[in-house]
């Protein structure tokens, strides 16, 4: 019962939120909210240090010092924040640092800390400039932050985590750089009961994800024909994700994968046509591909002007291509986009800005399909309660997409050696989940959709297969249930891609071929495409 009745109480909280205008307005960009050095005897007023022996003031900075020989692996000084001012920012964070002998961590996390810790119903956010180790001289740690309206406390730490060695810390500095986006003039209000621009006239697209190198005109059968999914999520995928050969691919080699993938989609439209699937066409591997997992996965569109002019170049050449292909429905210009720390003075565009520049492009070129765009960082639920949609004056046709896993701990236990054993609905990582948990988590996109009048593609969500108990049937029902309340289209990840996502394939890891008698998240997916106008 209590958990019935906090559920209830989150989701009322929330359906509050929707009607209040939650922009700080008191803070401006560029102002400066947060600034401490460390020039005097003693720590400024309000800092705490967790062990006093090994936490000190040196050359005027933070000392944090765990020699090798020390037992103590963790060691910090922290200072809540006055919150009033951060509140629907998005911030930088700066500080000078310099390290002797740190040793390497046991995770990317871990090692030197100038973090920021945020306090939400939804849990804790740890935000942080990872791979922190080793000897240098002084040198600038940054790192950006988005404080949603919902954070209850913000603390700020500096030390040493899972590891030893001596850091020294001074100079921290808080910048605000961004804010929650406004509502402006030139939309319309979800409320309004005007129609809503999808790109189609069907009344539901309900479809799959699926792979261009493992689909052929038997899998479009099925899915299509046998199924009756009305649409896929069509990706343009360079062999790996998130690392693959783009990244150390030429421009040149790059259009020449692209070629052959075009080539391969052109000789399925026929087959796409016959059984009436819309293709929404992704571009999975952008050009330059990803900095390693270690670094973030921070496409290199964001650190190089080449690659950003090489993807406005892409989309068209895709636009010109695809024109008058009846069967595309859609241009998804980038899979889960993700800038990391953009390099100042060097002309390169953030996410929004060459997603505006190409859409332009785009609109000179066929100014009918839609233009599917993903929020940075990753595309997750929550980057929409940052993002400013395109004004529809300026480039119509736009639908806004998101891709849902959360909790990820429990969607992806099990991959990336993350552990198993997680059910849903149940606790997890502290929090129960369950669908009003799950209705909660998806808050700020009904929130946008609702604020400018926008379309929402749910361009994935999954649960992997081997989740206890049927978790994942559980978890599939509640979310589609969600998105069809919405009136969302959405597409399931994926169709015989791989084994873990695949609803032919049982909850036993290890047997790794489909199984004989129809898995309950089949039954589920097959349901709901039952209802699709062909």
């Amino acid at each position: 019962m209590f958990r019935i009745l906090l559920s209830c109480l989150l989701f009322s909280i929330f359906a509050l939120s929707l009607a209040a205008d939650n922009t700080n307005n008191e803070v401006k960009i560029g102002d400066i909210v947060f600034r401490e050095s460390f020039d005097n005897e003693k720590l400024p007023e309000g800092w705490q240090v967790s062990n006093p022996n090994n936490v000190s003031l040196f050359e005027n900075a933070v000392q944090v010092n765990l020699p090798a020989e020390s037992q103590v692996k963790n060691a910090s000084a922290s200072k809540q924040l006055s919150i009033e001012k951060l509140l629907g920012t998005r911030l930088k964070v700066t500080a000078k640092v310099k390290a002797n002998h740190v040793t390497t961590p046991p995770n990317s996390w871990n090692g030197i800390k100038v973090m920021l810790v945020l306090d939400t119903p939804d849990g804790k956010h740890w935000l942080q400039q990872n791979n922190l180790f080793g000897t240098f001289d002084w040198q600038m740690v940054r790192f950006d932050a988005a404080v949603p309206q919902n954070t209850t406390s913000a603390t700020l730490v500096l030390g040493l985590e899972n590891t030893t060695g001596q850091v020294l810390i001074d100079d921290i500095e808080i910048t605000v750089i961004g804010k929650r986006r406004l509502i402006r003039k030139g939309f319309q209000n979800k409320s309004e009961n005007k129609t809503v621009y999808k790109g189609h006239h069907l009344p539901r697209l309900r479809g799959a994800m699926i792979s261009n190198g493992k689909f052929g005109p038997e899998d479009i059968q099925v899915l299509g024909g046998q199924w009756k999914a009305n649409h896929v999520r069509w990706q343009l995928t360079w062999a790996g994700f998130p690392n693959g050969p783009a990244d150390t691919a030429s421009i040149e080699q790059f259009n020449t994968w692209l070629e052959k993938e075009c080539q391969k989609l052109d000789t399925m439209l026929p087959e796409c046509e016959k059984y009436g699937v819309y293709v929404c066409l992704d571009l999975h591997t952008p050009p330059g591909g990803r900095l390693p997992r270690t670094e973030g996965s921070v496409m290199r569109l964001f650190r190089d002007q080449k690659w950003q002019d090489a993807f406005v170049d892409i989309w068209e050449h895709l636009a010109k291509r695809y024109k008058n292909a009846k069967m595309i429905w859609s241009y998804d210009l980038l899979n889960e986009p993700v800038e990391g720390n953009i390099p100042e003075n060097k002309n390169i565009l953030n996410w929004r800005e060459l997603a505006l520049k190409t859409a332009k492009t785009i609109r000179k070129i066929d100014p009918q399909k839609a233009i599917v765009i993903e929020a940075a960082p990753w595309g997750s639920p929550e980057t929409l309660e940052w993002f400013e949609p395109f004004d529809p004056q300026e480039v119509p046709n736009v639908v806004y997409s998101v891709h849902m896993y959360v909790p990820h701990q429990f969607t992806h236990q099990g991959v990336y050696d993350t552990p198993v054993g997680l059910n849903y609905p149940g606790e997890i990582n502290g929090k129960y989940w369950d669908k009003n948990a799950l209705r909660y988590a998806l808050r700020h996109t009904i929130e946008f959709a609702q604020d400018y009048g926008a379309a929402i593609y749910i361009g994935e969500f999954s649960a992997i297969r081997w989740a206890p108990n049927n978790s994942a049937y559980q978890y599939l029902k509640d979310c589609i249930e969600i998105f069809e309340e919405e009136g969302w289209d959405w597409s399931y990840h994926a169709f015989r891609e791989w084994d873990g996502w695949s609803v032919e394939h049982g909850s036993d890891k290890n047997n790794r071929q489909p199984v004989t008698n129809p898995t309950d998240r089949l039954l589920l997916l097959k349901s709901w495409f039952e209802k699709n106008k062909q």
